[in-house]
């Protein structure tokens, strides 16, 4: 058998790119008007050992930059170093979800707010137990899904007036 002879007109198709960071030209793009220097604030906050922390990478400044399979996701500080703080995040690797340790620099981390709801819960479910102690009156801690609103009549304050169409009139 002949090898087959190529045309210089013949269209040769590229193969899909599997690099490390392939298919993020969008996922790690900054947004419109936001793109630009650091802002100082970002590298004063105080990261402590079992905060909660949230990778979202910030694709201007390529050092200690995390992987994107972890773009997104929430963890817990392990670690704080001088310029980075080591999180534990959950990854799903197959059927199994694996805790990875990872070392993120402080630009790719935001505190996270997962857990202010929770601590609001508590603080009020403190103060409703002590109101409980001092006056006997039982009070609801529990969240309760979203009730069915109140019933209401609909009453009108003038009589409907019915309207009819006027009959095909055509003009020839």
């Amino acid at each position: 058998t002949k090898p087959k002879k190529t045309t210089r007109t013949q269209r040769v198709e590229m193969v899909n790119s599997y690099g490390y960071r392939s298919s993020t030209r969008d996922l790690f793009a900054k947004q419109f008007r936001k793109k630009g220097m650091e802002h100082l604030s970002t590298y004063l906050i105080t990261y402590k050992v079992g905060d909660y922390v949230d990778i979202k990478v910030n694709g201007g400044i390529h050092k200690g930059m995390p992987h994107k399979t972890y773009h997104g996701k929430t963890g817990r500080v392990f670690n704080v170093t001088k310029r980075a703080v080591g999180v534990e995040v959950n990854k799903q690797v197959g059927g199994r979800i694996i805790p990875k340790r990872i070392h993120v620099r402080v630009e790719h981390v935001r505190k996270s707010r997962c857990r202010e709801d929770f601590l609001r819960r508590v603080k009020e479910n403190d103060k409703a137990i002590q109101e409980y102690k001092k006056t006997g009156v039982k009070v609801q801690l529990k969240r309760q899904p979203q009730q069915p609103r109140e019933a209401n009549v609909v009453t009108l304050k003038k009589q409907p007036v019915t309207i009819t169409p006027l009959k095909y009139d055509p003009m020839y």
